[in-house]
Protein backbone atom coordinates (compact mmCIF):
# COMPACT_ATOMS: atom_id res chain seq x y z
CA UNK A 1 0.00 0.00 0.00
CA UNK A 2 2.88 2.32 0.83
CA UNK A 3 4.58 1.66 -2.52
CA UNK A 4 1.39 2.41 -4.43
CA UNK A 5 0.93 5.57 -2.43
CA UNK A 6 4.50 6.65 -3.22
CA UNK A 7 3.98 5.97 -6.94
CA UNK A 8 0.74 7.91 -6.84
CA UNK A 9 2.41 10.83 -5.08
CA UNK A 10 5.28 10.84 -7.54
CA UNK A 11 2.89 10.75 -10.52
CA UNK A 12 0.85 13.53 -9.04
CA UNK A 13 3.97 15.64 -8.51
CA UNK A 14 5.15 15.11 -12.10
CA UNK A 15 1.69 15.94 -13.49
CA UNK A 16 1.64 19.03 -11.34
CA UNK A 17 5.02 20.11 -12.71
CA UNK A 18 3.96 19.31 -16.29
CA UNK A 19 0.78 21.34 -15.88
CA UNK A 20 2.74 24.32 -14.63
CA UNK A 21 5.31 24.05 -17.42
CA UNK A 22 2.76 23.46 -20.24
CA UNK A 23 2.21 26.36 -22.61
CA UNK A 24 -0.07 25.85 -25.63
CA UNK A 25 1.73 26.34 -28.96
CA UNK A 26 -0.69 28.90 -30.30
CA UNK A 27 1.47 29.77 -33.26
CA UNK A 28 1.47 26.17 -34.43
CA UNK A 29 -2.31 25.86 -34.04
CA UNK A 30 -2.89 29.04 -36.04
CA UNK A 31 -0.49 27.84 -38.74
CA UNK A 32 -2.43 24.62 -39.10
CA UNK A 33 -5.67 26.57 -39.39
CA UNK A 34 -4.17 28.82 -42.07
CA UNK A 35 -2.86 25.83 -44.02
CA UNK A 36 -6.32 24.25 -43.87
CA UNK A 37 -7.93 27.41 -45.18
CA UNK A 38 -5.41 27.62 -48.02
CA UNK A 39 -6.06 23.98 -48.97
CA UNK A 40 -9.77 24.61 -49.11
CA UNK A 41 -9.21 27.50 -51.51
CA UNK A 42 -7.13 25.32 -53.87
CA UNK A 43 -9.65 22.46 -53.77
CA UNK A 44 -12.52 24.81 -54.56
CA UNK A 45 -11.24 25.21 -58.13
CA UNK A 46 -11.32 21.42 -58.81
CA UNK A 47 -14.46 20.54 -56.89
CA UNK A 48 -16.79 23.42 -57.38
CA UNK A 49 -19.72 21.12 -56.67
CA UNK A 50 -18.84 21.13 -52.86
CA UNK A 51 -20.67 23.99 -51.17
CA UNK A 52 -18.40 26.70 -49.59
CA UNK A 53 -20.19 26.33 -46.32
CA UNK A 54 -18.84 22.81 -45.91
CA UNK A 55 -15.24 24.06 -45.96
CA UNK A 56 -15.90 26.53 -43.18
CA UNK A 57 -17.61 23.83 -41.19
CA UNK A 58 -14.46 21.69 -41.37
CA UNK A 59 -12.31 24.59 -40.16
CA UNK A 60 -14.62 25.33 -37.28
CA UNK A 61 -14.77 21.65 -36.40
CA UNK A 62 -10.97 21.31 -36.40
CA UNK A 63 -10.60 24.37 -34.16
CA UNK A 64 -13.23 23.03 -31.77
CA UNK A 65 -11.50 19.64 -31.66
CA UNK A 66 -8.14 21.22 -30.79
CA UNK A 67 -9.74 23.37 -28.08
CA UNK A 68 -11.55 20.32 -26.74
CA UNK A 69 -8.32 18.32 -26.49
CA UNK A 70 -6.61 21.16 -24.62
CA UNK A 71 -9.54 21.47 -22.24
CA UNK A 72 -9.70 17.71 -21.59
CA UNK A 73 -5.93 17.54 -20.98
CA UNK A 74 -6.04 20.47 -18.58
CA UNK A 75 -9.00 18.96 -16.74
CA UNK A 76 -7.20 15.62 -16.38
CA UNK A 77 -4.08 17.26 -14.97
CA UNK A 78 -6.14 19.44 -12.64
CA UNK A 79 -8.09 16.40 -11.40
CA UNK A 80 -4.87 14.52 -10.65
CA UNK A 81 -3.39 17.32 -8.59
CA UNK A 82 -6.53 18.90 -7.10
CA UNK A 83 -5.80 17.40 -3.69
CA UNK A 84 -2.38 19.06 -3.46
CA UNK A 85 -2.33 22.29 -1.49
CA UNK A 86 -1.18 25.29 -3.52
CA UNK A 87 2.48 26.08 -3.27
CA UNK A 88 3.44 29.38 -1.75
CA UNK A 89 4.28 31.82 -4.50
CA UNK A 90 7.04 34.37 -4.22
CA UNK A 91 6.75 37.59 -6.13
CA UNK A 92 9.86 39.57 -6.98
CA UNK A 93 9.28 43.28 -6.53
CA UNK A 94 11.73 45.67 -8.09
CA UNK A 95 12.97 48.49 -5.84
CA UNK A 96 11.52 51.95 -6.41
CA UNK A 97 13.55 54.18 -8.68
CA UNK A 98 16.11 56.34 -6.92
CA UNK A 99 15.64 59.99 -7.60
CA UNK A 100 18.72 61.97 -8.41
CA UNK A 101 19.69 64.73 -5.96
CA UNK A 102 19.06 67.35 -8.62
CA UNK A 103 15.40 66.35 -8.86
CA UNK A 104 14.74 67.16 -5.20
CA UNK A 105 17.07 70.09 -4.64
CA UNK A 106 15.60 73.56 -4.51
CA UNK A 107 16.34 75.68 -7.59
CA UNK A 108 18.52 78.75 -7.03
CA UNK A 109 16.71 81.96 -6.24
CA UNK A 110 16.23 84.45 -9.01
CA UNK A 111 18.66 87.39 -9.17
CA UNK A 112 17.62 90.36 -7.11
CA UNK A 113 19.13 93.77 -6.58
CA UNK A 114 20.70 94.43 -3.23
CA UNK A 115 19.59 97.61 -1.43
CA UNK A 116 22.82 99.42 -2.24
CA UNK A 117 24.42 97.29 -4.93
CA UNK A 118 23.87 96.06 -8.47
CA UNK A 119 21.42 93.40 -9.58
CA UNK A 120 22.53 90.06 -10.92
CA UNK A 121 24.10 88.46 -7.84
CA UNK A 122 22.47 85.11 -7.29
CA UNK A 123 21.49 84.13 -3.80
CA UNK A 124 22.82 80.74 -2.70
CA UNK A 125 20.03 78.26 -1.95
CA UNK A 126 19.68 77.29 1.66
CA UNK A 127 20.17 73.58 2.10
CA UNK A 128 21.28 71.03 4.63
CA UNK A 129 24.86 71.47 5.72
CA UNK A 130 27.21 68.67 4.73
CA UNK A 131 29.41 69.18 7.80
CA UNK A 132 28.26 67.61 11.10
CA UNK A 133 27.05 69.99 13.81
CA UNK A 134 29.85 71.11 16.05
CA UNK A 135 29.66 69.91 19.62
CA UNK A 136 31.59 72.26 21.83
CA UNK A 137 33.19 70.47 24.73
CA UNK A 138 32.59 72.09 28.09
CA UNK A 139 35.56 74.10 29.26
CA UNK A 140 36.78 72.75 32.58
CA UNK A 141 36.44 75.32 35.29
CA UNK A 142 39.74 76.60 36.56
CA UNK A 143 40.54 75.92 40.21
CA UNK A 144 40.05 78.90 42.52
CA UNK A 145 43.04 81.13 42.81
CA UNK A 146 45.15 80.38 45.86
CA UNK A 147 47.22 83.08 47.51
CA UNK A 148 50.32 81.90 49.28
CA UNK A 149 50.30 83.01 52.87
CA UNK A 150 53.46 84.73 54.08
CA UNK A 151 55.83 82.42 55.94
CA UNK A 152 55.59 82.46 59.71
CA UNK A 153 57.89 80.79 62.19
CA UNK A 154 55.67 81.24 65.23
CA UNK A 155 53.85 78.07 66.17
CA UNK A 156 51.98 79.70 69.06
CA UNK A 157 49.70 82.71 68.92
CA UNK A 158 47.52 83.27 71.96
CA UNK A 159 44.68 80.71 71.97
CA UNK A 160 46.09 78.84 68.93
CA UNK A 161 48.99 76.41 68.76
CA UNK A 162 50.35 74.38 65.81
CA UNK A 163 52.84 71.67 64.91
CA UNK A 164 54.13 70.01 61.71
CA UNK A 165 55.29 66.40 61.46
CA UNK A 166 55.87 63.56 58.97
CA UNK A 167 53.50 60.66 59.53
CA UNK A 168 55.31 57.54 60.78
CA UNK A 169 53.57 55.40 58.14
CA UNK A 170 55.45 57.14 55.31
CA UNK A 171 57.78 54.95 53.23
CA UNK A 172 60.39 55.11 50.45
CA UNK A 173 57.78 55.95 47.75
CA UNK A 174 54.99 57.74 49.61
CA UNK A 175 54.64 60.18 52.50
CA UNK A 176 52.08 62.08 54.57
CA UNK A 177 52.67 65.46 56.18
CA UNK A 178 50.52 66.36 59.18
CA UNK A 179 49.65 69.84 60.44
CA UNK A 180 48.14 69.83 63.93
CA UNK A 181 46.11 72.83 65.14
CA UNK A 182 45.06 73.23 68.76
CA UNK A 183 42.57 75.91 69.90
CA UNK A 184 41.73 76.89 73.46
CA UNK A 185 38.50 78.61 72.39
CA UNK A 186 36.10 78.92 69.45
CA UNK A 187 37.60 79.68 66.04
CA UNK A 188 35.50 81.78 63.64
CA UNK A 189 37.89 81.83 60.66
CA UNK A 190 40.66 79.44 59.65
CA UNK A 191 42.96 78.84 56.68
CA UNK A 192 45.59 76.08 56.74
CA UNK A 193 48.21 75.98 53.99
CA UNK A 194 50.69 73.08 53.61
CA UNK A 195 53.67 73.40 51.23
CA UNK A 196 55.59 70.30 50.06
CA UNK A 197 58.81 71.16 48.24
CA UNK A 198 59.29 69.48 44.85
CA UNK A 199 62.25 67.25 45.62
CA UNK A 200 61.57 64.91 42.68
CA UNK A 201 58.48 62.97 41.66
CA UNK A 202 56.26 64.73 44.22
CA UNK A 203 52.59 64.43 43.20
CA UNK A 204 49.43 64.53 45.28
CA UNK A 205 47.65 61.29 46.18
CA UNK A 206 45.00 62.80 48.46
CA UNK A 207 44.28 64.83 51.57
CA UNK A 208 42.12 64.66 54.66
CA UNK A 209 41.29 66.53 57.88
CA UNK A 210 39.82 65.44 61.22
CA UNK A 211 36.99 68.01 60.86
CA UNK A 212 33.78 67.66 58.79
CA UNK A 213 34.55 67.77 55.06
CA UNK A 214 31.56 70.01 54.27
CA UNK A 215 32.96 72.73 56.55
CA UNK A 216 36.05 73.30 54.35
CA UNK A 217 37.04 74.08 50.78
CA UNK A 218 40.17 72.19 49.65
CA UNK A 219 42.48 73.33 46.84
CA UNK A 220 45.61 71.50 45.62
CA UNK A 221 47.95 73.41 43.29
CA UNK A 222 51.62 73.65 42.33
CA UNK A 223 53.21 77.03 42.95
CA UNK A 224 56.79 78.25 43.18
CA UNK A 225 58.24 74.75 43.06
CA UNK A 226 55.97 73.38 45.78
CA UNK A 227 52.86 71.23 46.02
CA UNK A 228 50.38 73.40 47.96
CA UNK A 229 47.37 72.13 49.94
CA UNK A 230 44.97 74.83 51.17
CA UNK A 231 41.99 74.26 53.49
CA UNK A 232 39.63 77.23 54.04
CA UNK A 233 36.83 77.23 56.62
CA UNK A 234 33.59 78.16 54.82
CA UNK A 235 31.90 81.42 55.66
CA UNK A 236 29.44 81.12 58.53
CA UNK A 237 31.07 77.97 59.95
CA UNK A 238 32.85 77.92 63.30
CA UNK A 239 35.07 75.44 65.13
CA UNK A 240 34.80 74.68 68.81
CA UNK A 241 37.85 74.49 71.00
CA UNK A 242 39.86 71.34 70.37
CA UNK A 243 42.69 69.76 68.43
CA UNK A 244 42.50 68.98 64.71
CA UNK A 245 44.77 67.44 62.07
CA UNK A 246 45.16 68.48 58.41
CA UNK A 247 47.11 65.95 56.29
CA UNK A 248 48.52 66.04 52.74
CA UNK A 249 49.52 62.79 51.03
CA UNK A 250 51.90 62.50 48.07
CA UNK A 251 54.20 60.22 46.08
CA UNK A 252 57.90 60.97 45.68
CA UNK A 253 61.05 59.49 44.17
CA UNK A 254 62.34 56.32 45.71
CA UNK A 255 64.39 56.71 48.86
CA UNK A 256 64.22 58.74 52.01
CA UNK A 257 62.82 62.19 51.26
CA UNK A 258 64.22 65.31 52.90
CA UNK A 259 61.42 67.53 54.30
CA UNK A 260 63.77 70.38 55.20
CA UNK A 261 62.14 72.80 52.73
CA UNK A 262 58.54 71.86 53.61
CA UNK A 263 56.47 74.34 55.63
CA UNK A 264 52.97 75.29 56.72
CA UNK A 265 51.12 78.54 57.50
CA UNK A 266 47.89 79.05 59.47
CA UNK A 267 45.71 82.17 59.46
CA UNK A 268 42.69 82.30 61.73
CA UNK A 269 40.50 84.34 64.02
CA UNK A 270 39.83 83.57 67.65
CA UNK A 271 38.77 85.68 70.57
CA UNK A 272 37.82 88.42 68.09
CA UNK A 273 41.41 88.83 66.86
CA UNK A 274 43.29 87.65 63.78
CA UNK A 275 45.89 84.99 64.46
CA UNK A 276 48.86 83.83 62.38
CA UNK A 277 50.99 80.74 62.92
CA UNK A 278 53.51 78.71 60.93
CA UNK A 279 56.49 76.44 61.06
CA UNK A 280 58.34 73.54 59.46
CA UNK A 281 58.47 69.79 60.00
CA UNK A 282 61.22 69.60 62.57
CA UNK A 283 60.54 68.25 66.04
CA UNK A 284 58.79 70.80 68.31
CA UNK A 285 58.31 70.82 72.05
CA UNK A 286 54.69 70.84 73.27
CA UNK A 287 54.68 73.80 75.61
CA UNK A 288 51.00 74.67 75.19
Amino acid sequence: MTMRQDVHDELRARLHEAAEAHEPDRARILARIERGMAGQDRAAGHRASRPPLWGWARIVGATAAVAGMLAVGGYAVASAVKDDPPRPQTVAVSPPPVESPSATSRPPASPSATPGGSAGAEEEPAGPSSSPPSTAEPTPSAPPAVTLLPPNDDDDDGPLWSDGSIDPHSNDFWAQSNVTVRAKQEVTALTVQLRIAQTGGVSSTGAWRSLPEDDFTLTVTEQDGSLVYTWVLKEGRTLAAGEWVFAGQYDHDRGGRDAEDDSYVIAGEADGEERSLGGDFAVHDDDA
